[in-house]
């Protein structure tokens, strides 16, 4: 991610989805790298971030305030939905929405 990414300013997407992924991806499975934690279990495969199943969702690993400045605890060990969002894309324009900011170029 680039220094000049709204990405470091905005946070909208850790704090609109929940994030699942499969159990594996925790670091108490062997291989897996994401600190277990901060999950929560969703039987049977599946694990979510802590704070993001919730009606007013927010990931336990996102710092700073959202649409000020932002940073990801776990930034390089985050799990795999993390890395779908993309700058720009469908549902970060609806996360932006959702708290308020402005919609990025397309």
């Amino acid at each position: 991610m680039s220094h000049d990414s709204p990405c470091l300013t905005c946070g909208a997407c850790c704090s609109s989805f929940r994030v699942s992924f499969y159990w594996a991806e925790a670091d108490d499975s062997p291989g897996g790298t994401i600190p277990a934690g901060l999950t929560n279990s969703l039987p049977p495969s599946r694990r979510c971030m802590k704070g993001t199943d919730t009606y007013a969702p927010r990931c336990i690993a996102l710092q700073g305030t959202i649409g000020e400045g932002v940073s990801c605890s776990i930034y390089a060990h985050r799990p795999s939905p993390c890395h779908e969002v993309q700058e720009g894309d469908d549902q970060c324009q609806r996360a932006r929405a959702k708290h308020g900011l402005p919609p990025l170029p397309s």
